[in-house]
């Protein structure tokens, strides 16, 4: 089993969080304690995710948990750009990111199905 740390989708998911906390400190004082905040926790929360399927001998469970949690992530993004607190090619970027993660994570989960 490899280290959770070495694994393709971590290392994404990592930096995608990275990006979150780097746009987030932009972001309208209304904004950044609350939805600021939320895109930080639920971008660690993804994080957790991959940890605990990777650690795990039933991974679908865990895979499915990042799948939901990740469905909620891309809502606030789309959010924040509808209210103009993230622009649009800052948007572009992160759905390019998103879009690895979400097949990775889908090709692992449809793996543990086998």
């Amino acid at each position: 089993m490899a280290l959770y740390y070495d694994l393709p989708v971590f290392k994404e998911v990592y930096h995608l969080i990275l990006k979150i906390f780097e746009y987030t400190k932009d972001f309208p004082k209304d904004y950044k304690y609350t939805l600021g905040q939320d895109m930080k926790r639920d971008g660690i929360q993804l994080v957790r995710s991959i940890y605990r399927a990777n650690k795990s001998k039933d991974k679908r469970e865990y895979l499915e948990q990042f799948l939901d949690d990740f469905e909620v992530f891309k809502l606030e993004i789309r959010l924040c750009v509808d209210m103009k607190i993230l622009s649009v090619k800052k948007q572009a970027e992160l759905s390019g990111m998103m879009e690895s993660i979400g097949k990775q994570i889908t090709g692992w989960r449809n793996a543990q199905r086998v």
